[in-house]
């Protein structure tokens, strides 16, 4: 038990400080950023404004709203005080609309679309690659050159692909949105419907780069493990081959579990890319309004979610493989 609690120690260890340089990342590099984000609110306030000193008076104002005026120091300080209440800030192109309010709307329809994706992309990627290591012959002949082809698109291309041919070409999905824009957010039953029909194009988009990749992964750790020694061992005491297999695949499963972690871990900013295409009302697309307008508050309230959604996965990775790895059991005995 000791060496378990100094092997936990060790890892919570480095996601602090992980942690606190991350968080002072979040905070400088948004704002090395060319751009003054409350020079382009004041130029839309004061639009068809004459006077320069009113207009001045005007950017005056937000600066010191916004704190943009502080030394950087003062700035970062602040920035800790309000992180440490849950506080993001308001933000620069949506003002006075909290930025916490913002990403907790596009957080839930990244989830909602990523989530049912990786775990679809998961479990298909895996079977499809534990048959081809166990079948061989013309299943392997096949999937393996397509899953190469899959895994190596990348993922603006399929997602352009799925585009142009289902939605410009055949016109059976819609283009871009989360939703019909002639309608407003609510449980009905139209709007549940548009929303629906929104979702196939960018849902598939990720899911197909997700078989090939997990298809391709799974057949080689299970190819590996059929051809260990435990199996021929095993195999030689006249034990029944499925009884074999399952140890086999299970085995097989640990860096496939590994890596399905990390894609929920890493979700809100994975695949972000397909997103955008599609205009889909995400993170991806708060984030690139955000980069676009130097909203400095949105950019490290979204960086932020996404670096503690990376590093939760990880601790939680390591501290499963702590318990269930027997070679990390047998470092903590020695």
């Amino acid at each position: 038990m000791k060496g378990y609690k100094k092997y936990f120690g060790k890892k919570a260890l480095w996601f602090f400080i992980t942690l606190v340089c991350a968080v002072i990342l979040n905070f400088i590099l948004p704002r090395l950023m060319p751009g003054d984000p409350v020079a382009a609110i004041t130029a839309r306030i004061a639009g068809g404004m004459t006077s320069a000193t009113a207009a001045q008076q005007i950017y005056q104002e937000y600066a010191e709203k916004f704190g943009t005026n502080q030394p950087m120091i003062v700035q970062f300080f602040t920035y800790i005080k309000n992180l440490l209440r849950g506080d993001l800030g308001l933000s620069f192109t949506q003002y006075p609309r909290p930025v916490s309010d913002i990403l907790k709307s596009s957080v839930i329809w990244t989830v909602c679309l990523q989530l049912p994706a990786i775990l679809t992309g998961w479990i298909i990627g895996n079977v499809l690659g534990a048959l081809a290591a166990y079948i061989r012959k013309g299943f392997d002949k096949v999937l393996l050159p397509l899953s190469l082809l899959i895994s190596g698109l990348p993922a603006f291309g399929l997602a352009i692909i799925l585009l142009v041919v289902f939605g410009v070409n055949l016109k059976i999905a819609p283009i871009s949105g989360g939703y019909a824009q002639n309608l407003i957010p609510s449980f009905t039953p139209t709007f549940i419907k548009s929303v629906i029909g929104h979702y196939w194009l960018p849902f598939f988009s990720i899911v197909i780069i997700a078989i090939g990749g997990q298809a391709i992964g799974m057949r080689s750790m299970s190819i590996y493990e059929l051809n260990s020694d435990y199996v021929k061992y095993s195999r030689f005491l006249g034990i029944k081959d499925r009884k074999i297999v399952g140890y086999v695949f299970r085995n097989a499963m640990l860096p496939q579990i590994t890596g399905l972690a990390l894609s929920i871990g890493t979700m809100i900013g994975g695949a972000l890319v397909a997103e955008v295409i599609f205009n889909y009302p995400g993170l991806g697309s708060t984030i690139l309004r955000g980069i676009t307008g130097s909203d400095y508050p949105m950019i490290s309230g979204s960086t932020l979610i996404i670096t503690l959604m990376v590093l939760a996965a990880s601790f939680i990775i390591d501290i499963v493989y702590g318990f269930i790895d027997p070679r990390v059991k047998a470092a903590q005995i020695e």
